[in-house]
């Protein structure tokens, strides 16, 4: 069987890319960047190869930023609409993190991971497979 096709766009669909396989890793983060990045309590991402994503349309604007853990991170975000498809965090350089949202796929897999729950909203509970984590666990 050949490997899954994940397609992700932007709002107004001038921005998409292509990333090849199942993500590595399904993260949510509650930190308070990724909090003013979305306009919601948390972000969701989808951690793909590098090599598995490909730009099929459009042309993205960056926007580089420190971030929580210490390291820089580029979002690549759609110059009309400003959706925000794509990151690469320093921290992570083989990985490039998705919206997961924007797959728009309601059978995506859910996350398995939250990390920086020292500033999840108190109102927020996750379900109880989702391990999580006060700050972001190091990657070995």
């Amino acid at each position: 069987m050949p490997p899954a096709t994940h397609e992700a766009q932007c709002h107004c669909g001038a921005l998409r890319i292509r990333c090849q396989g199942d993500p590595v890793k399904v993260s949510l983060c509650h930190c308070r960047d990724c909090q003013r990045r979305t306009g919601s309590a948390f972000s969701i991402a989808a951690f793909f190869p590098r090599t598995a994503v490909s730009l099929t349309h459009g042309t993205a604007k960056r926007f580089a930023r420190g971030s929580a853990s210490g390291c820089d991170v580029t979002f690549f975000f759609c110059p009309d609409c400003g959706t925000n498809l794509w990151w690469e965090p320093a921290r992570l350089p083989d990985l490039i993190g998705v919206a997961s949202g924007a797959f728009a796929d309601p059978a995506f897999p859910m996350p398995e991971q939250a990390v920086w729950s020292v500033d999840r909203q108190p109102w927020v509970i996750l379900p109880e497979a989702v391990v999580e984590h006060e700050r972001n666990p190091v990657r070995r």
